[in-house]
């Protein structure tokens, strides 16, 4: 099956399915002029990596993409000084980071996309995932989002080998 793609307009499509989605307050931006803290949701084809997920929220979702329950110690750092910039870290870590658990629930499902991580680029963005949308719809910090019940029946579907194409609606 072809690619998840996600256009501008706040819509994510594979197959029949058709979602609404958050994106990138700071808008979308070519992947090559994505900056760290930018906001942007880039633009591209990123394959889909990793899942992570609340156990203590909810089931194991059914995928057939790598998956792992989160633990109070997983981090993802966002220092473009340090060498795990863009990377899963765990917890204490004393460079700049994200804490993956949180009391908001908007990490309750996590798919990490392939932005800037083969190798990561100091600077060029990291923690570019698909989450779980606010109930408003309101912009991400450049990642999408999606409903909980949009993204389990999403990743319900999706081959071992899933990408994402963002691109704009224009």
């Amino acid at each position: 099956m072809s690619d998840i793609i996600v256009t501008s307009d706040g819509f994510l499509r594979y197959g029949g399915l058709r979602f609404r989605c958050a994106l990138g307050k700071g808008g979308m931006k070519p992947e090559a002029d994505k900056r760290e803290g930018d906001g942007a949701t880039p633009l591209g084809r990123y394959a889909l990596r990793q899942v992570y997920y609340r156990a203590d929220r909810l089931a194991v979702p059914e995928t057939r993409l790598p998956i792992q329950p989160l633990t109070r110690q997983d981090g993802w750092c966002d220092d473009p000084a340090e060498t795990a910039y863009n990377r899963h870290v765990l917890l204490p870590y004393a460079a700049s980071h994200e804490k993956l658990w949180r009391e908001d629930h908007v990490y309750d499902v996590i798919v990490v996309l392939g932005h800037n991580d083969d190798p990561p680029v100091p600077g060029m963005g990291s923690a570019i995932f698909l989450h779980l949308a606010r109930p408003d719809y309101s912009g991400t910090e450049g990642c999408v989002a999606l409903a909980l019940p949009d993204l389990l029946a999403l990743l319900a579907v999706l081959p071992p080998n899933a990408a994402m194409q963002i691109i704009s609606a224009d």
